[in-house]
């Protein structure tokens, strides 16, 4: 299952609203969800640490996302969406610290899968840097609905 009031009330905090642009009302969540995990696109996952939730990511298929206009996509890539729900645990490291777990996990459960990539607001200073210390190299900034975004790409 999921922890439908964590992920709206994550959403709404300033620091992920600011950027994820998800700050939707409880029931608009509640139909995400349930349409995601009842699909084939994108995987929610909740991700914990010593027992606590700390993160709510996405995994999608980029190929199948607006993003792979955006660069030469190839079936197997995955996209990654990630985001700190609580400000308080921003700046120590965490997401440089999961991430290399999290892609070693997702190349590991897609043989297939050579590339990872993520899309942050080239605003998102503090996400950029974390994904570079957990892995991932910027390629190119794109234009993307809502916003100017670095396309990031982690290799297998």
């Amino acid at each position: 299952g999921y922890d439908l009031h964590l992920v709206h009330r994550w959403n709404q905090a300033p620091h992920v609203a600011a950027f994820a642009r998800r700050a939707w009302s409880l029931p608009r969540w509640e139909q995400q969800l349930a349409g995601d995990l009842g699909g084939d696109d994108v995987r929610p996952l909740l991700i914990s640490w010593h027992g606590r939730p700390v993160i709510y990511a996405e995994v999608y298929r980029a190929a199948r996302d607006v993003v792979a206009s955006s660069y030469p996509a190839r079936p197997h890539d995955l996209g990654l969406t990630l985001s700190v729900g609580d400000l308080a645990m921003t700046d120590h490291g965490l997401v440089r610290s999961l991430l290399p777990r999290l892609t070693d996990a997702l190349f590991e459960a897609d043989p297939h899968c050579t590339r990872i990539v993520m899309d942050p607001d080239v605003r998102n200073k503090r996400a950029i840097r974390s994904f570079e210390a957990g892995g991932f190299v910027a390629a190119d900034e794109v234009v993307l609905p809502g916003k100017l975004a670095l396309l990031m790409i982690c290799k297998r």
